[in-house]
C-alpha cells in the first residue's frame, strides 16, 4: 500500500511539472536537446 501511495504521488508530480514546462511554453526547448543528444549518440551531430 505505501508503495502505491509512493508512486501515486510521484506520478501526480510529474504531471505537474510537465503542465508547468507546457504552460512555460518549453516543450520545443525540450524538444530540441532530446535532438542533440540523439544525435551525439549516433555520431551524427
Amino acid at each position: 500500500m505505501r508503495m502505491r501511495i509512493i508512486g501515486l504521488g510521484l506520478a501526480v508530480a510529474a504531471m505537474a511539472l510537465i503542465c508547468a514546462g507546457l504552460s512555460l511554453g518549453q516543450e520545443m526547448s525540450v524538444f530540441r536537446k532530446a535532438i542533440y543528444i540523439c544525435l551525439e549518440c549516433i555520431g551524427i551531430g
